[in-house]
Parts: structure tokens; C-alpha cells; sequence
């Protein structure tokens, strides 16, 4: 089981949540290469992890060899994780209009450039990679990235079952899921895409062959999922209900958790806000309460509403539904002549950001 990087989701407070309901995998947001060579404050901020996490896991987006090469030796000789995954499924615009994420993987030859260098500084740490299907129906490239990661030493590979176009809108193909696994059975192949309960990702297993799930939008708001996910792999029934009460106090530990990370109470206060629908999804809940808690500018503030719920309100039925954002896109926006040369392995200019997170 592994918690997907979101960005500005799974920072350590909201990790620390999720890994106290069942063993796994728990990601960092998305970590620039030129970021952390450099040194950037903000990315040195958000690779802080909780004593409790181990194994602890960075995802690092990068689209210069050179540079990943470097981070990733940075992070083994550093200690800085234990784990290194490399994002090639990031669709948002401004990292596929600059050639990465998931429009990489089109580049054959820059993604086998840039697998070798992961793997040839990572010493003893695995290096992992997360991908999408391709950037459109018309440009898939899942299969050849697969082989490529074989290849190259990469010791597991996460398929999102959506085309960059998709974004996270319409339904994801787990029969690709199945496809890759084989056509690369020597390393394992873990599904993603869809998962809203226990028992998608059981079914997913079972459709796919795939080794492992990788959960995103389904846990947002719910981090005992992970819970329900480690009973229903140790094939126990028991599912986690909580009342709206035991939800509360979820609430206030993750913003309390938030507000010892950003150090800054009203910010971490500000940045819990996104987090409340997802929390209360299918209670019954008034909307000026619903208002009052989005809006809450202290932890005083917030749980003065929280302390408002009916607490003894049983958890609804039918919420294990999509959750967080969806749509397709209507293009996928690429560099100039991205398109032209499939097997190019140059590096696009001006690719590398500093900026880390969303």
C-alpha cells in the first residue's frame, strides 16, 4: 500500500495520520531536483520528516540526467530518505508545458538517460517511478517506459491508469494496469487510479495480477482507508466507521499537526481549510457551520466549530465515491515540436524548476 504524493496534501503531519492506521508506503509532495540540489529553503522545509516515519519516501521531479543524478546521490549520501520515486505522472500544465511529468515518457531516450543516473547514484536505496499511460490515446507510452525502467534498474513501477489528458477525469483503465504487468514481470507493478475503498483495491489485485495499490484522491479527508486497506490484504471484513465525533478529532490533530510543521498558526489554519469538505463528505452538516469551519482563522476558532457537530452522527452510507479534483482537459499542453522525435534523449530548455510542491 502506498500513500500517493500530492502536493500540498501529504506533508508530514498528513502522513503521520494516514501511517497510523496501516503499514505502507507513505509518499512526500513532489520535490524538485534543482530545488534540492540548491538547497532551496522550501524544499529543504518540506522533505522534514516525523521521527515515527520510516521508511521514509521523497518523490523527485526532474528532467536533466545531470541533475537528477545529483539529487538523488544527494539524498543517499545525506540520508535523507530511504526511498527515492521519481515522478514522470504529474499532468498540470506547467510541468508538461516544460516537458516533464507525464510528458516525458514520450522522450524514450531522455527517460532512459535519466532512469540510468537515478539508479547509478541511488547506492543502496531503491529508486522507484510513477507514470501515467501517456499523454493522450493517440501517444501512449506506458509499455515502452515499463520496459525501459526494467532495463535500467528501477525496482518498481506505479502505472496511474490515465492519460495526461485525462487528467483525473473519466475512468481509469485498469486493463492497462494488467498490460504492463506482463510485459514486465521480472519487477513488481503497483496500480493507482480509482481506488475509493477497501475493496477497489482488492478487486484491482485481482483483475490486474498488479503487486501493490497506490492510493491518492481516496484518502483525502479519510486517512483511515489505509486501515480498511490492511484488513481487507490480511482478508478481515472489519471496515472503519467513525462517527462524526471521531472525525472531529482527526480534524483538529491534522490542523494541530499542520500548525507544529508550518511553525505559523494562522498559515497552517489557512491550509487545513482544504481539507474540511473532504472530512465532512456525506455527514449532515449545516452550511454555515460547513462556512464557519472553512473559514477559521485559529485552532481556538476551529475547534469551537468542531465542538458545534452532532458528534454522535454515524458515518453516512455511500461515500466511498471520487473525492478531490476531477475533469479531463481539453489539450495537453507540451513544448514546441515535442511530438516530432520519440527516441530523443535532449534535454528541453529551461525544464528544470526550483520551485517544489504545487
Amino acid at each position: 500500500m502506498v500513500l500517493a504524493p500530492m502536493a500540498g496534501i501529504t506533508n508530514a503531519p498528513f502522513r503521520v495520520l494516514c501511517r497510523e492506521q496501516g503499514a505502507g508506503l507513505f509518499v512526500c509532495e513532489m520535490i524538485t531536483t534543482r530545488g534540492l540540489v540548491e538547497r532551496n529553503p522550501k524544499t529543504m522545509r518540506m522533505i522534514r520528516f516525523d521521527d515515527s516515519e520510516r521508511p521514509r519516501s521523497i518523490q523527485l521531479y526532474g528532467v536533466d540526467p545531470d541533475i537528477v543524478g545529483r539529487a538523488v546521490r544527494m539524498i543517499a549520501e545525506e540520508g535523507l530518505a530511504d526511498h527515492v520515486d521519481l515522478n514522470f505522472g504529474c499532468p498540470v500544465p506547467k510541468v508538461t508545458r516544460r516537458g516533464g511529468g507525464s510528458a516525458l515518457p514520450y522522450k524514450r531516450g531522455l527517460l532512459r538517460r535519466i532512469l540510468r543516473a537515478a539508479v547509478a547514484n541511488a547506492g543502496a536505496l531503491p529508486v522507484t517511478m510513477k507514470m501515467r499511460k501517456g499523454i493522450d490515446d493517440d501517444h501512449l507510452t506506458y509499455l515502452d517506459a515499463g520496459r525501459i525502467a526494467a532495463e535500467e534498474g528501477v525496482a518498481a513501477i506505479a502505472l496511474h491508469a490515465r492519460t495526461a489528458r485525462q487528467h483525473y477525469g473519466g475512468v481509469a483503465d485498469w486493463a492497462a494496469i494488467a498490460r504492463l504487468k506482463e510485459a514486465v514481470p521480472e519487477i513488481p507493478v503497483l496500480g493507482n487510479g480509482d481506488i475509493w475503498c477497501a475493496d477497489d483495491a482488492l478487486r484491482m489485485v485481482a483483475e490486474t495480477g498488479c503487486d501493490g495499490v497506490v492510493v491518492g484522491r481516496g484518502c483525502l479527508g479519510r486517512p483511515w482507508l489505509f486501515k480498511d486497506l490492511e484488513n481487507a490484504f490480511n482478508g478481515s471484513p472489519e471496515r472503519v466507521r467513525p462517527t462524526l465525533g471521531e472525525v472531529a478529532g482527526m480534524m483538529i490533530r491534522h490542523a494541530e499537526g499542520l500548525a507544529g510543521c508550518f511553525d505559523i498558526e494562522r498559515y497552517a489554519v489557512a491550509d487545513f481549510r482544504k481539507h474540511v469538505g473532504w472530512y465532512l463528505k456525506g455527514f449532515t452538516v449545516g452550511a454555515p457551520l460547513r462556512r464557519e469551519l472553512a473559514t477559521a482563522e485559529s485552532l481556538d476558532g476551529l475547534r469551537e466549530g468542531l465542538a458545534k457537530l452532532e458528534h454522535d452522527q454515524p458515518w453516512p452510507p455511500h461515500t466511498d465515491t471520487p473525492r478531490g479534483k476531477s475533469g479531463e482537459r481539453s489539450k495537453v499542453l507540451l513544448p514546441d515540436g515535442w511530438l516530432d522525435d520519440p527516441w530523443d534523449g535532449a534535454v528541453p530548455q529551461d525544464a528544470e524548476s526550483e520551485v517544489s510542491g504545487g
